[in-house]
């Protein structure tokens, strides 16, 4: 049997899903580049991905703080309580999206959500306003 198709086309899906995301949450422009560079390699990928959680992070919690000073102590408290179930959620959510058989996707797949989830976050806490 020849594998080399099936692994060209995994590399290929590979790529597709990151860009499919990428194209999808707030992203860098550098996190962009890193995966064009990265040419569907899996490690690559995931280091790229990586890097790009660390940015998304950095706007999440400048964001928070933003809106933690500007909130009311009630509506902190609130804000307080929805980070943290927040926090669980996206723990939990993309430890289900890790499929012990989804193979070198499986770890992409994951990585690839809490970088989505962060940066969908991040955005929705530069919102806040009083």
């Amino acid at each position: 049997m020849n594998i080399k198709p099936l692994v060209c086309f995994l590399v290929v899906a590979t790529c597709v899903l990151a860009q499919a995301r990428a194209d999808e949450a707030p992203a860098t422009p550098q996190f962009k580049k890193c995966l064009d560079a990265a040419a569907g390699v899996t490690a690559t990928s995931v280091e790229c991905i990586g890097a790009e959680i660390d940015r998304q992070d950095v706007v999440l919690n400048r964001n928070y703080k933003k809106a933690m000073g500007i909130l009311s102590a009630e509506r902190k408290q609130s804000l307080m309580k929805a980070q943290r179930a927040w926090l669980a959620f996206r723990a939990a959510q993309c430890s289900f999206e890790f499929d012990p058989n989804g193979g070198t996707m499986a770890h992409i797949v994951s990585t690839d959500c809490v970088r989505t989830m962060t940066a969908e976050r991040a955005r929705f806490l530069g919102t806040i306003e009083q």
